[in-house]
């Protein structure tokens, strides 16, 4: 069996694949950016808010933690139009993004807020602050700080996980990839350049990630 590689088909189609890589990073960026948000938002909840609040917030974690991801978008995007809400499709891809990334951002704070010490939440405490202050000034920083590895690595997971919304005909680089694939019939040179950007655009983030964990907590602490 032979076959014959002709990647120049993919120098051809260079700009549509440039295209679908850039809505990836957008997709991604903003989506992460909004899902740490709530994830923070969510944490707080969790630890510091009232019975119910927590309950509701535990919930939204179960039900986000086990079910699949594709059915997530899928509810989004196709379902609430039923309701009178219409979304394109890259809005729900980040809607689908952050509810997700949310849930999973959530338990690791939750975890990094529980391992900070009581006798600092009890000093907070006695020098008069509310729960909100002392989860701003006391716990959120050095919180983050011990988990922001396993939120990097999430973040990762987040962006490569988004090739699945192009099941809704967001035109990220896995729906470019495709519509390529489809007019080219050069499976294999296409994939294979997808790969190769997927793990740059992954290298890219976990590197810029890297770089803002030492800006942020490394040298702030040396200085």
């Amino acid at each position: 069996m032979h076959y014959a590689f002709h990647f120049n088909v993919v120098w051809d189609h260079w700009r549509d694949l440039a295209e679908g890589a850039w809505l990836t990073i957008q997709l991604s960026a903003l989506a992460m950016t909004i899902g740490l948000v709530v994830a923070t938002v969510c944490a707080y909840a969790k630890t510091a808010g009232p019975t119910l609040l927590r309950r509701v917030v535990t919930a939204y974690i179960e039900l986000i933690r086990n079910t699949p991801f594709l059915v997530q978008i899928f509810i989004i995007y196709f379902s609430l139009p039923a309701l009178g809400i219409s979304v394109g499709a890259n809005e729900a891809a980040v809607a689908a993004m952050v509810v997700n990334f949310g849930a999973y951002g959530t338990e690791i704070l939750r975890a990094g807020i529980e391992s900070i010490s009581h006798g600092q939440i009890d000093a907070a405490k006695a020098l008069g602050l509310s729960r909100l202050q002392t989860f701003r000034h006391v716990v959120l920083f050095p919180a983050m700080k011990t988990v922001f590895p396993a939120l990097a690595s999430q973040f990762i997971l987040l962006m490569l996980a988004s090739s699945i919304v192009s099941a809704i005909s967001a035109v990220e680089l896995t729906a470019a990839t495709n519509s390529l694939v489809s007019t080219t019939f050069r499976p294999f040179e296409f994939y294979f350049v997808a790969t190769g950007l997927y793990l740059t655009m992954a290298l890219g983030f976990r590197a810029l990630l890297g770089g803002v964990y030492w800006v942020v907590f490394m040298r702030r602490q040396r200085s």
